[in-house]
């Protein structure tokens, strides 16, 4: 376990009704992102923004994005990957809160009051869990829940913590948390014809694992997966799970050998895991 910390919390969580924003990285997702993007809207007036982060998509996922949902925030990511999407979005929200969100339709936009409320009542990170009390998939192979309990189990070893849901990306956390996560500089260049360590799929075993080191207080919420609307999955069962073991190890030699980050304002401690009493 890691030792314990003590923060004050940040003047940013100090009101009632925080401000949410939404970041959705898409790539050719044009289809459903004229069902996401309406789904997230009946979330007004609670959801500060929503901001939508193009991987060079050839489908027109961007005018499609901007057509549906005129009052979106659209920008196109700096390098390549999941990963620097997602920090091209971090780096943009204007709110209090982040919620991560997948453009695939695979996430329920009405649970994202149950994230809000995890870290309002006093968590750093709210992370979502499909295998807790209340979750559930409608898309999750036995193969793939059988691999998700053994990484599962070898994060929970390497970092002291006690996850059940370690991949899944439909997750919120505080914006004031970002110096913690230490994701590369979204203008920092891409190695030839490579990627930065954290910009592509590993990146919610990179977010989790970091969240750890730091010392953050983690509320995991639950939350039901349903199947992909339009397209077809860019998951790979066996390659995938092997990143996620290797990005595992690799991030636990990092923290061996470097610097932790300070914990930014609100964390209490390692990484507890806890159960909000409504979903």
């Amino acid at each position: 376990m890691y030792p314990r910390q003590h923060h004050a919390r940040s003047a940013t969580r100090a009101g009632p009704h925080p401000a949410v924003s939404v970041v959705v990285p898409v790539r050719n997702e044009a289809r459903n992102l004229e069902i996401v993007l309406p789904a997230l809207a009946e979330l007004r007036p609670a959801l500060h923004e929503i901001i939508v982060v193009d991987g060079h998509s050839t489908d027109g996922s961007l005018e499609t994005a901007r057509r549906v949902l005129p009052s979106v925030r659209t920008l196109t990511q700096t390098r390549k990957g999941k990963g620097n999407a997602l920090a091209c979005g971090f780096a943009a929200v204007t709110g209090d809160i982040v919620v991560m969100f997948d453009a695939d339709g695979s996430a329920d936009p009405a649970e994202i009051p149950a994230f809000v409320a995890a870290l309002t009542a006093g968590a750093d990170v709210a992370k979502g869990s499909r295998f807790t009390a209340g979750g559930g998939s409608d898309d999750i192979t036995p193969l793939r829940r059988a691999g998700n309990f053994g990484l599962n189990t070898v994060a929970n070893a390497l970092f002291g913590t006690s996850y059940t849901d370690l991949c899944y990306g439909y997750n919120a956390f505080w914006a004031d948390l970002l110096p913690a996560l230490d994701l590369p500089a979204t203008d920092a260049p891409a190695p030839a014809g490579g990627m930065l360590w954290g910009d592509g799929f590993e990146i919610e075993t990179v977010l989790n694992t970091r969240i750890a080191v730091a010392g953050l207080a983690v509320t995991e919420v639950p939350s039901v997966e349903r199947r992909r609307v339009f397209g077809d999955t860019n998951l790979r069962t066996f390659a995938d799970g092997a990143r996620v073991l290797r990005t595992l190890f690799a991030e636990r030699r990092r923290r061996s050998v470097g610097p932790r980050p300070t914990a930014t304002p609100g964390a209490t401690g390692p990484v507890r895991t806890e159960r909000p009493t409504a979903a």
